[in-house]
């Protein structure tokens, strides 16, 4: 059993990567509670929490005569993460999914935020845009990346929707901590950074919630680029 884990939750991490690498494709029956106690070592009681969380991430229905794989589809946001983490190298088209998502909601959160904001905010927007401008589009360090963070959750507090920043939340926490983990870091041109955030800059002062919703998009699509580019790279190697 893993440090700090219950057995049960050991015996759905290893179910839940069964299921995501395809031993047991959709539409398939798990084994029997019985079986898999005998698999695990466990009691039958351990086996049939592990049974429940696979059923919330939505990676199973319990059926009358045992538990049946479902797509993935249908299954939570939560598997988002583990999916990153299957391999080494996360999936080149998963990141790309993800930061193609994520983008148009940090767009949509940017459109939001400079419309609703307040002049003491809007001045503490071009304020945290400052600080970003002293790396001179220089974003590999942790401290450059974490003010970058910062700045964009400040966006979504001004923005104030719930339901955008409750997603928003849900995919940074799920993809962030595989990236660290994969150690990839997305090499973007200091000169594509620095004219992002000077036209940011302009989009705030004029209060302009289209063209600052526009910038954003631009990074993401560089940052979709330079990511996919730093993924093949290593793959490649």
């Amino acid at each position: 059993m893993s440090k700090g884990h219950t057995l049960s939750h050991d015996i759905a991490v290893a179910l839940r990567t069964d299921i995501l690498r395809q031993r047991y494709q959709s539409g398939d029956r798990l084994p029997s509670e019985r079986d898999l106690a005998v698999r695990f070592s466990a009691s039958r009681g351990a086996v049939r929490e592990a049974i429940s969380q696979l059923e919330q991430l939505g990676l199973i229905q319990v059926q009358p005569g045992g538990a049946r794989v479902q797509p993935l589809e249908a299954a939570s946001i939560a598997i988002l993460g583990p999916m990153l983490g299957l391999d080494e190298q996360p999936s080149v088209d998963l990141v790309d999914q993800f930061l193609q998502t994520f983008g148009a909601l940090v767009s949509l959160t940017t459109r939001e935020a400079v419309a609703k904001a307040t002049p003491e905010e809007h001045q503490r927007m071009l304020t945290a845009l400052a600080e970003l401008k002293k790396y001179r589009g220089d974003f590999s360090s942790t401290e450059a990346q974490s003010n970058w963070l910062q700045f964009l959750e400040y966006l979504t507090t001004v923005s104030n929707n719930l339901v955008v920043k409750l997603i928003g939340n849900d995919l940074r926490a799920q993809f962030i901590g595989q990236m660290l983990k994969s150690g990839m870091k997305p090499a973007l041109s200091k000169a594509t950074v620095s004219s992002i955030l000077k036209r940011l800059d302009v989009a705030i002062k004029d209060s302009d919630k289209n063209a600052a919703s526009r910038v954003i998009t631009e990074y993401f699509d560089e940052l979709r680029l330079a990511s996919s580019q730093a993924l093949e790279s290593r793959q490649a190697g």
